[in-house]
């Protein structure tokens, strides 16, 4: 058994029971193989960093369970034709990494981003005239 994590891009359109419609069918492949699921978080929706089939805009979940490679396979397979999924990566887990999902980070306050820009710049300016 392996641990995995698949970080899922969903249609920000699609109805939240869809959504959980597919998290259940992924926890239910999981456990019909006797693995382990260890923990679902939503991250919501986000802006894409290009658009994928004409969408801007979707909502992430990060999925973290132990099962067989041959369950991964078959979970990908479905995620590839199940209608409302943008774009889904299967991960393996690092040893000693993440037993669970971790909470997903805050979005930074623009004026948070400038002083962060600022200060970097700052750095090497500095840097350049040693």
């Amino acid at each position: 058994m392996n641990e995995y994590e698949v970080m899922l891009l969903l249609d920000p359109e699609l109805p939240e029971e869809r959504a959980n419609e597919v998290i259940q069918r992924i926890r239910t492949a999981v456990e019909g193989a006797k693995g382990s699921w260890d923990g679902h978080e939503p991250w919501g929706r986000r802006r894409l960093a290009y658009e994928i089939d004409h969408q801007s805009e979707a909502v992430y979940h990060l999925v973290l369970f132990t099962t067989p490679t041959e369950t991964l396979a078959e979970i990908t397979r479905v995620l590839k034709i199940t209608d409302g999924v943008i774009r889904h990566g299967a991960y393996r887990r690092v040893q000693g990494g993440h037993t669970k999902a971790p909470a997903a980070l805050p979005p930074q306050a623009p004026a948070a981003v400038a002083a962060t820009v600022t200060s970097a710049s700052a750095d090497d300016s500095t840097e350049a005239a040693e």
